[in-house]
């Protein structure tokens, strides 16, 4: 079975969009500042940032199970999962836009391949 070379793009970028996020965010809600301001203010902007981060991760989960599995539901589901966290942190849209964009290309891809 030939593998997808864009969902594999997609889910290295995805996988290490995720450890950055959790090293970044992980250490920020653990840093201890001294300032209870500053605390706050790093617990709230976790929190923001929280179902962005939820919903990636599940998106690399559906991505690497397409990548595996070269099945095209995955692919359109991770896709769509991209997109949700786009719109759930615009800020960071330029971290997630790459993968959703080849996920919804691979999704046509493997439709072609099957035929």
């Amino acid at each position: 079975m030939k593998r997808n070379i864009l969902l594999a793009i997609a889910m290295v970028l995805g996988v290490a969009y995720v450890a950055y996020s959790i090293v970044y965010w992980g250490g920020a809600a653990t840093a201890d500042s001294g300032s209870t301001a500053s605390d706050a203010g790093a617990a709230i902007a976790t929190m923001l940032v929280m179902p962005h981060l939820v919903c990636t991760l599940v998106a690399v989960i559906f991505n690497v199970l397409a990548f595996v599995m070269s099945k095209r539901g995955f692919a359109l589901t991770a896709g769509i999962l991209y997109a949700v966290a786009m719109v759930l942190f615009p800020t960071y849209f330029f971290f997630v836009i790459i993968q959703m964009i080849l996920c919804f290309v691979a999704y046509a891809q493997l439709k072609k391949q099957a035929e």
